[in-house]
């Protein structure tokens, strides 16, 4: 099955939705605890992110790292095959229960807490054989579901402006699981309840744009402990169902934002990302990003392939206070159902990069201190979060050469767009007593200081 578009945004052959709640939990201001940045390592074997988290998110101060779906699946070598679950076993190419356990046990050592992916709006969209072993046929999954457990509108959705039509007809041929069922809603409950016993601490939860808030405030109310909850929801301009019906549950992800950042530093003018939270979630209740699996391969957001755009986007949503961060770490495609590569080759290793983790190391140390000393002039900005860091960006062709204006305290301090905290390097900034910093940012480059990384 190809990828189509719809209401503007993609939605592949995995649902991509969000979440509709009016429920009794309070939306989170930022995912629990202090370290609030996440990182997504899409389609990465679970052992693998076991091993990250001891040696990049946990030193890098990551709070959370997210996994793609942990269920059986459709076979074949897309990406997409992970979003057709077939049983809620844990036998798909990312690794078994016992891995999913393990991972979580090293992420957890490391101080970093895991999401994990939940595809529960839809099953698969054909018949065959899972990457379990499992014998399956649309609308007929053994020992699960069959067909009385699914929504009576058998057809794709083709008018998202019918709210009825959105939540319950079928995206792309996906066999439409009926949540409103207390069935349904039990046994769904039941696998996101054993992936907690597994070691998940939260959930983004696809397709939820095409599932009621009733049938998700339900979902939510029969698990032990829900743990915290992201919905995906991608806003579509007219339409019924909006992202903000969905705070009420958790999170949730804010797709304008990382359009908004596209436009901003493609074209050059960076000079509106002051406001960059306006007509847009609650920066309470907004999770961030500059891209995702979705967005990279239908051109709605900067990619991996933009290089120092990205960067600078990148630093700029770690730097600026509007909501929670989510670093999107993939893999190189030319083709965009291309799976994940075998091995070590073929990772962007966005989550890794120096500039990254030093900005990651930036959010912790400013942790919500006020936006001050705000700046811009075409592809230019800079700000101080208080008088705990400052960042300057140069989008432009040429040198930034100025005396900025900041908040911190005199001293030396290592610019941590560019050089680990503990390793300077000899990149070090010197902000006089007055607060005041002479320094030149290169074309295409950054310059981030705090607190907590002085020579």
């Amino acid at each position: 099955m190809r990828q189509r578009l719809f209401g503007g945004v993609l939605a592949g052959v995995l649902a991509t939705g969000g979440l509709y709640a009016v429920g009794p939990w309070q939306s989170q201001a930022a995912p629990p605890g202090e370290k609030t940045v996440t990182a997504t390592l899409f389609e990465t074997p679970f052992a693998t992110v076991g091993k990250a988290c001891a040696d990049t998110l946990g030193p890098a101060g990551y709070g959370y790292v997210e996994v793609s779906p942990a269920s059986e699946h459709i076979a074949g070598d897309q990406w997409w095959t992970s979003y057709q679950p077939v049983s809620y076993e844990i036998a798909g190419r990312l690794g078994d229960a016992d891995a999913f356990r393990s991972m979580a046990d090293a992420c957890h050592d490391a101080g970093v807490k895991v999401i994990a992916d939940a595809v529960v709006n839809h099953m698969s969209a054909g018949s065959g054989t899972g990457t379990g072993g499992t014998q399956y046929a649309k609308y007929d999954y053994p020992g699960l579901y069959q067909d009385g457990d699914f929504h009576g509108c058998r057809r794709d959705i083709a008018d998202y402006t019918n709210r009825d039509e959105v939540q319950t007809c079928e995206l792309v041929g996906l066999a439409d699981l009926d949540t409103g069922s207390d069935v349904v809603r039990t046994k769904i409950a039941a696998y996101l309840d054993s992936l907690r016993e597994l070691g998940a601490d939260g959930f983004r939860v696809d397709g939820a744009k095409h599932m009621s808030a009733t049938d998700l405030e339900a979902v939510k109310g029969k698990m032990a402990d829900p743990g915290f909850w992201v919905s995906e929801v991608i806003h579509g301009e007219g339409e019924p169902v909006q992202p903000d019906e969905y705070t009420g549950i958790g999170d949730v992800d804010e797709f304008r934002y990382g359009t908004h950042l596209k436009s901003a530093f493609q074209s050059g003018d960076l000079t509106g990302l002051g406001g960059i939270g306006d007509g847009k979630l609650d920066s309470a209740a907004a999770r961030t990003f500059v891209d995702n699996w979705d967005t990279e391969r239908n051109g709605s957001t900067l990619t991996y392939k933009d290089g120092e755009l990205h960067a600078l986007a990148s630093t700029f949503m770690l730097a600026h206070p509007y909501g929670s961060p989510n670093v999107f770490s993939g893999y190189e495609w030319t083709d965009k159902d291309a799976g994940p590569p075998g091995g070590g080759e073929g990772w962007t290793g966005m989550h890794a990069r120096p500039g990254i983790t030093g900005m990651v190391g930036f959010r912790n140390a400013v942790g919500d201190a006020e936006l001050t000393d705000w700046w811009a002039e075409g592809g230019a900005l800079a700000f101080s979060r208080g008088d705990r860091g400052f960042v300057a960006l140069n989008a432009g062709d040429g040198e930034l050469r100025r005396t900025f204006t900041t908040s911190l305290p005199g001293g030396t301090y290592c610019n941590v767009a560019k050089a680990a905290p503990g390793d300077c390097g000899g990149d070090t900034v010197t902000v006089a007593d007055d607060g005041t910093v002479e320094a030149a940012v290169p074309a295409k480059g950054a310059l981030a200081l705090h607190v907590d990384a002085r020579e």
